[in-house]
């Protein structure tokens, strides 16, 4: 079953089993996929979005929730901050397992490889390469920094 199949079905036992939080977030879900469809529209052959495009829109949808967790909890609005954590919780059961450290520098040694990077101008190549492999396993604002290290 594809991603775009799970949500759906994840949407219709959202709405059986009324948990009105999971739903929303759900339909949140649904309504970034269709506008990015929307937006792919502007050529008239444009395919429908596959697995890899619908998990870098949760993975986008994640990180949105995290910043607004922080901005929350800096603000003091603690309500707030466990509604975005619930969102979060509910998108991140269609991605993938997120990677610990020790595998996040294991891919970076295998990019860095891969790509035969030699210098910090590689640095475009190997983000390609572990965007390509690991779409919404790991946070790329947190991996470019370790990437540039190892590289320098």
């Amino acid at each position: 079953m594809d991603l775009r199949d799970r949500i759906a079905q994840a949407l219709k036992q959202a709405m059986k089993d009324r948990e009105q939080a999971r739903l929303a977030t759900l339909r949140l879900i649904n309504a970034a996929i269709k506008d990015q469809e929307i937006a792919a529209r502007g050529s008239d052959d444009a395919p429908a979005l596959g697995d890899t495009e619908i998990r870098a829109i949760l993975a986008k949808m994640v990180k949105q929730r995290n910043e607004s967790v922080r901005a929350y909890e800096e603000g003091g609005r603690v309500d707030l901050a466990e509604r975005e954590r619930a969102e979060i919780a509910v998108i991140e059961d269609f991605l993938p397992r997120q990677l610990t450290a020790e595998e996040i520098k294991a891919a970076i040694d295998r990019a860095i490889a891969d790509v035969g990077a030699s210098s910090i101008r590689d640095m475009g190549k190997i983000m390609g390469k572990l965007k390509e492999r690991h779409a919404g396993q790991m946070d790329f604002g947190t991996v470019g920094p370790q990437v540039k290290d190892r590289l320098g």
